[in-house]
């Protein structure tokens, strides 16, 4: 999308064309500039500047729209949720919210859509809230570049996958207009999913071109929509025929070259991490992500492998020093002063879970391999942090705070941890152990407890982190392996359909990030689908 500034008044025009025609007579015919003509062409030039920055709202073109607090409007409205078809609605207009820049549409209707789907982000937005915000939308592309030339399509998809939500995206090439009724309808009578629509405004015979907003609820009487513009301050939300909206989407975006479309943004079944999560939060995601998905096969295909162990040595000898910013723990973390005496259910359930598929990863046979590569020489001899073979609770328990303490402030200030201690809390009949710290950022001290999640203080160690990972790896990761024999022995290892459903599931959200960011690294979220992107 590309910001242009707003006409101005066709008077305002004329009177600055003629008196700049006015000001080259004069000047024609004298050596020296006319001082009276030259100030008065600087104050209209001012006076037309000032109406720039000085627009209040716009009146909104009707037909083919109809404002939603119009009569007409409120009609369609009543008669909307008479006939079930407003559902939606609700939970959205609860979070409704203006863009906070000219060019935030696709991050303003993304915040709302999380928001509204009651999704936590995992950190704070301000005080001690945590709250989706345009200003933390920032993992798929820079601020200050959506600030200047607005977002994309296929980076809002990125961003929404990013955010934990589950996300079904359609170029109009890729569907059709029965189907987009139908996906409308679905959405407007329930909760639980809410639809983004990308279209050009000018087929609603609006200003500006590209432009972002969810759909608040479907008229089935009139075949209309109600577009909840976020640009709140230029638009009021609005009724518009939904066969008119469709073809606003299946216009071209010039940025990318591809059609727009619509996505259908809905809370996933279960937790998007419960044990691991990947992170695009350090800069140096991109080069990691372009070393698990592009090295590695080439490192497999060129490389003399006879057995097991050196696949495993290849992968991981060659790992970037800071491949621990890259994947995170899913740790469970609570200020001090915020922990009872006992775990919540929510807590011990959480815990759990966690525990469960802990132990899943520690008994498969792959894990055994990683372990044997950690701990009997096959890891180089320099190694990185990231191949630390210390696993004791206690030697990480300065780390596991100091990350506690980034996740409940929101932001990435280096902390460092005072103190720290591993004990044991009482929960009914069951002891569940707790990490507790004193750690600082040099300008305030946080009390912080990670729960570790077994009360046999089993916990997610290097060899855990590691197998989960090589499960992750697409499957064609290891097709360049020459001896048959071993490239069976590799497949049967980091097959994943034999796993337990809650691993299962684990690696195949963590297979779906790693896919994400890598396009999201090659600008791939720019191409044309050649499927939904879910």
């Amino acid at each position: 999308m590309v910001l242009s500034p707003p006409p101005l008044p066709s008077a305002a025009v004329g009177i600055f064309k003629s008196i700049c025609f006015i000001s080259q007579c004069w000047n024609s015919q004298s050596a020296k500039p006319n001082t009276h003509v030259m100030l008065l062409q600087a104050h209209l030039k001012w006076r037309c500047d000032s109406y720039i920055f000085r627009l209040y709202r716009r009146v909104l073109p009707s037909p083919p729209a109809i404002d939603f607090a119009s009569p007409e409007g409120k009609q369609l409205f009543i008669e909307a949720i008479q006939g079930g078809t407003m559902e939606g609605f609700f939970k959205l207009i609860s979070y409704f919210q203006t863009q906070s820049e000219p060019a935030y549409c696709g991050l303003a209707t993304l915040a709302m859509v999380l928001n509204a789907l009651s999704i936590d982000p995992g950190r704070k937005w301000k005080g001690p809230w945590r709250w989706f915000d345009e200003s933390m939308l920032d993992c798929c592309e820079p601020l200050e570049k959506v600030k200047a030339e607005g977002i994309s399509f296929g980076k809002v998809v990125c961003l929404a996958h990013c955010s934990g939500a589950k996300v079904e995206a359609f170029r109009t090439n890729q569907s059709n207009i029965d189907d987009f009724r139908r996906h409308v309808i679905a959405c407007s009578t329930s909760d639980d999913c809410h639809l983004i629509s990308s279209y050009n405004r000018g087929t609603f015979k609006q200003t500006g071109s590209g432009h972002f907003s969810p759909i608040g609820g479907y008229h089935a009487g009139r075949d209309m929509v109600l577009v909840l513009d976020v640009a709140r301050f230029k638009y009021p939300p609005h009724w518009v025929p939904l066969t008119l909206l469709w073809e606003a989407m299946d216009t071209i975006d010039d940025s990318s070259g591809f059609r727009r479309g619509f996505m259908l943004i809905s809370r996933l079944h279960r937790s998007p991490a419960l044990l691991y999560t990947l992170s695009c939060k350090h800069e140096s995601w991109i080069k990691i992500a372009e070393y698990l998905v592009e090295d590695v096969p080439k490192l497999l295909s060129c490389k003399d492998v006879k057995d097991v162990k050196d696949v495993v040595a290849i992968v991981f000898n060659s790992l970037p020093s800071n491949f621990l910013e890259f994947i995170k723990w899913v740790a469970e973390v609570r200020r001090r002063e915020d922990a009872g005496q006992t775990l919540s259910p929510e807590e011990k359930e959480r815990l759990d879970v966690k525990e469960e598929i802990l132990k899943q990863v520690q008994e498969i046979r792959l894990h055994k391999h990683v372990t044997d590569f950690l701990f009997t020489g096959k890891s180089r001899e320099k190694e990185s942090p990231c191949l630390c073979k210390e696993s004791c609770l206690t030697d990480i328990a300065d780390s596991l705070c100091c990350q506690g303490a980034v996740f409940l402030e929101g932001n990435s200030n280096g902390y460092c941890c005072q103190k720290t201690c591993v004990k044991t809390k009482s929960n009914g009949d069951v002891a569940v152990t707790v990490v507790s710290g004193t750690v600082t950022n040099g300008i305030e001290v946080q009390q912080v407890e990670v729960l570790v999640p077994s009360s046999l203080e089993m916990h997610p160690a290097t060899n855990d982190v590691l197998t989960v990972l090589l499960l992750a790896l697409p499957p064609q990761t290891w097709f360049g392996i020459k001896d048959e024999k071993l490239l069976k022995d590799i497949s049967s290892l980091v097959s994943i359909d034999s796993l337990p459903t809650l691993l299962q599931e684990e690696i195949m959200h963590l297979r779906g990030q790693l896919y994400i960011l890598k396009r999201c690294k090659d600008e791939e979220t720019e191409e044309d689908f050649g499927a939904p992107l879910v």
